[in-house]
Formats: C-alpha cells, structure tokens, sequence
C-alpha cells in the first residue's frame, strides 16, 4: 500500500545521488564483474558499419550505462504497478513510465500507443505482432533482450536482500 508505494518513491528520489556515489566508489576491479554481457554489447555495437574498433573499456560503460537505465526505468514503472494496488510488474507500467517522463522520449516509438490500456486480448495480439516483427528483422536482438531482462530480473532478486530492499 502506502507505505511500499513510499519507499519506491523513496528509492527514485534518491536514485541518481545514490548512482553517482556508486560510480564515484567503484574500485578498478569492480569492472571485472557486469551484470550484462560485455561480448552480446560488443556484438550490438558491431552492427553499426562506422564503427570499426572498439575499445576494452567502451563496453564496459555500454553495460554499466545500460544497467542503470535498466534499473530507473524498472522503478518508475514499479511505481506505476504499486499506483494500480497490484504486485506484478507489467508492460504497460514500462510504456506508462515511459510515457509520463521525457527522458524517455526516444522509446515512445517501440512501444506501441495500445499498450497505454491493453485489454488481455489485445496485449497478447500486441506481444505476437510485436515479437514477431522484432524477430523477423533483428533475431539477435530479440534474444539479447530476453536475456538481458531475465538477468535483470536475476539481479534484482539477488540484490534486494542485501541492501534491505526488497521489490516484488
């Protein structure tokens, strides 16, 4: 209720001061161990012809750039879940997050305007029409984008414990 609904907007009001001082603590070898896969970055980054080489460390800050907007756009769409009294994020609390804040503008184009106020029928027509889409042109990256949200979904559960904050 109002007291989880508290600390997610809690946790958003103090996300980019805590981001920044995990950025300004990071040791050297913090970059050994990402939570996405450096060579699956390194191969998306390939697909542009322009790019010819690519640095060690431009991955590495591909991953820890992605990570973050993972994580913020996760909260803001939990807080979305939390506003609608349910438990269960779902992809219309991603598209109203990103509908309501400007930064992610550049998204509104990939999730589709009916996803504001699916009915179960329609979000399911919209996921096959969408994935099927996806898959036909960018087989790679559909697959990335499952992995990567399931090991999204790994890391949260495996980091909530530990800092005390725990989101379902």
């Amino acid at each position: 209720g109002n007291a989880a609904n508290s600390d997610a907007q809690q946790m958003l009001d103090n996300f980019w001061h805590r981001e920044i001082d995990n950025i300004k603590n990071l040791a050297q070898t913090d970059f050994k161990n990402q939570e996405l896969p450096l060579a699956r970055i390194k191969k998306i980054m390939k697909l542009d012809d322009d790019v010819k080489m690519i640095s060690a460390e431009a991955p590495v800050l591909f991953a820890k750039a992605a990570e973050i907007f993972i994580t913020e756009i996760s909260l803001r769409a939990w807080i979305h879940t939390e506003d609608n009294k349910r438990r269960t994020l779902q992809r219309n609390d991603i598209a109203m997050a990103i509908t309501k804040y400007d930064q992610f503008d550049f998204l509104i184009d990939i999730v589709p305007r009916d996803e504001l106020k699916p009915t179960k029928r329609q979000d399911n027509d919209a996921l096959r029409g969408a994935v099927a889409t996806t898959a036909a042109v960018h087989p790679d990256q559909v697959q990335y984008y499952l992995q990567l949200a399931q090991q999204h979904q790994q890391a949260l559960q495996h980091q909530g414990p530990q800092q005390g904050q725990q989101i379902q």
